[in-house]
């Protein structure tokens, strides 16, 4: 009989996980049920046989629970920043941090802190998928979110790949705003300022000091006009620092939006891809542990403060009973001779 990928359970800490590996250890994945959050994702370089790092995950309980630095933080229901922590949605106002004075910074939504539970798993000698579910976004659970929404995460493990999907479901009676996304750290085992990087985008978001995009089209700025933050064609990070988002993305032949993070001394590859959205880059300069050791390479549906963006209105919509779906991955080769797509 041939074996088949194994799912285990473990701990971190007092934090439940599972442990999802290879039938000959070729790749490995970590998961808590806290948050849904990828922990470690390791495939076998292909010159020893042996697992290597390809995220900059949480490394214990604490680091998990303070999420300093939303380590592969699962975004819902909103990515990024909403301004003042206060939104206008169908005719009310709504605060995210009700009483509270001073420093209102929101952002990253909820589902990173919420206890999901393994509902579904299925194994094959190529791969292992786990469905985990979430029912606690509901009103009153958190302030200035009076919406039910039931979030189901489905992450697929093979030999060379990483794929998730978020599933959101209203179950609510009335249209609720959402939008999602994923928050992880890649490394190839050299500091940022080593490794080159390729965006496929035409556009990036301008924003103030705050980091909040501009009103209106200004927040859009073609990128020929800013040549120190334009990467469609591959080149070193070298000390370039970087918090943006990046704007009409462009799809490679097979139809998938891939960013390409790549190692010029060993032509290793990490294919970051996603088939709609943003794509928003962090170089890790304010982390408070091992600043640009690793690069924050972040699918999203929408812009940072959606919520108070007209605009994206119609794409934050959720109505009762309607579902929708956010799909993103990472793909490592260890050639890096072709260009985007090119191993479809």
């Amino acid at each position: 009989m041939t074996a088949e990928y194994r799912i285990t359970e473990s701990r971190l800490g007092g934090e439940p996980t599972l442990v999802v590996s290879a039938p000959d250890d070729s790749a490995r994945a970590v998961l808590a049920l806290h948050g849904a959050t990828l922990l470690s994702w390791q495939v076998g370089r292909a010159e020893t046989g042996r697992p290597t790092e390809l995220t900059d995950g949480y490394r214990d309980e604490k680091e998990l629970l303070s999420q300093d630095g939303v380590r592969a933080g699962l975004l819902a229901p909103f990515p990024n920043r909403v301004a003042d922590g206060r939104y206008h949605y169908d005719g009310h106002d709504h605060d995210l941090l009700p009483g509270h004075r001073g420093d209102r910074l929101v952002y990253h939504g909820f589902a990173r802190e919420a206890p999901f539970e393994l509902t579904h798993a299925t194994t094959t000698p190529d791969s292992a998928r786990m469905l985990l579910h979430t029912t606690s976004i509901r009103p009153g659970a958190y302030p200035g979110y009076p919406f039910a929404i039931d979030l189901t995460v489905a992450y697929t493990l093979s030999a060379d790949e990483l794929s998730i999907e978020i599933r959101a479901t209203n179950v609510g009676a009335t249209t609720a705003p959402y939008a999602a996304g994923w928050h992880p750290y890649f490394t190839l085992a050299h500091p940022v300022d080593e490794l080159t990087l390729h965006i496929p985008a035409r556009t990036l978001i301008r924003t103030d000091a705050s980091l909040l995009p501009l009103p209106g089209e200004d927040a859009r700025i073609p990128l020929d006009s800013r040549p120190a933050m334009d990467f469609r064609t591959p080149r070193r990070l070298g000390d370039a620092v970087i918090d943006a988002c990046y704007a009409d993305l462009l799809p490679g032949p097979a139809g998938r939006i891939e960013t390409v993070l790549s190692d010029p001394a060993s032509g290793e590859e990490l294919r970051v891809w996603q088939h709609s959205g943003y794509l928003h880059v962090f170089t890790g300069d304010t982390l408070a542990r091992d600043r640009r050791a690793s690069i924050a390479l972040e699918p999203v549906e929408t812009m940072t403060n959606a919520f108070n963006r007209p605009e994206h209105a119609a794409a934050l919509a959720l109505e009762p009973g309607r579902s929708r779906a956010f799909a993103f991955g990472v793909r490592y080769t260890a050639g890096g001779t072709g260009g985007p797509d090119e191993r479809r």
